[in-house]
């Protein structure tokens, strides 16, 4: 694996940045995605170069073991959203995944800073799925199991309308599922369509994915 600091790090990161644009209002540059998640400029065809933007999720994440607690190997993604060309990455491929939703939820605390670049690509609402405890009531409240324990998810019972909104569920890592099973159970209890899921790093292992079938779930990265 190549981090951030090398050569090979910087040299994919600038090959991203040359293929990615920001958006400016009423005049964008798109790229296209092929199937598989790799990035192409504008006017690059599928058989010419392509760089991973899972190549770019890896190199600039940093494995911490025994954390929160023993015998797990925490996925730190710190060093890929503090980064501007990684994050920019990132949110391309995560609102073309996104794309078509009226309304992002981001899964607190790490889903809350992808959600919001995500909607803000997307030009929709970003809602705050917080953890038990963060929000004045009236709350609609999920409790679920994770690798490391039990836990409770909360979404405002008042003051924000989701039924009958199509939304997609932003966060930074799939592990067991129930993180965004509880969040899906949360929207649907709230009347909204969940139309899928997106995450930046998917731990296979884990089955997540099975677990939230049939629900649509996209990752840019498999670990």
């Amino acid at each position: 694996m190549c981090h951030g600091g090398t050569w090979a790090g910087d040299y994919v990161l600038n090959v991203i940045a040359t293929g990615l644009s920001l958006k400016a209002r009423g005049k964008r540059r798109r790229q296209r995605w092929v199937d598989d998640g790799r990035v192409l400029a504008l006017g690059e065809s599928r058989r010419s170069s392509a760089i991973s933007v899972a190549d770019v999720v890896a190199s600039l994440t940093r494995d911490v073991a025994d954390f929160p607690v023993p015998g797990v190997e925490f996925k730190d993604l710190t060093p890929l959203f503090a980064d501007r060309r990684g994050l920019a990455a990132v949110t391309e491929a995560l609102a073309d995944r996104a794309s078509g939703a009226d309304l992002v939820a981001g899964v607190d605390a790490r889903g809350f800073l992808v959600a919001a670049a995500v909607a803000t690509r997307l030009e929709v609402g970003v809602l705050a799925v917080r953890k038990g405890g963060k929000l004045p009531r009236p709350v609609l409240s999920e409790e679920y199991y994770r690798e490391y324990g039990a836990a409770t998810l909360e979404i405002l019972a008042e003051g924000i309308e989701v039924a009958g909104r199509r939304v997609v569920i932003i966060d930074d890592v799939l592990a067991t599922g129930g993180t965004i099973g509880a969040t899906r159970r949360l929207l649907e209890r709230g009347g909204a369509n969940v139309a899928g899921a997106a995450v930046v790093v998917e731990l296979a292992g884990l089955s997540g994915r099975a677990a939230l079938a049939p629900l649509p779930v996209h990752s840019l990265s498999r670990l």
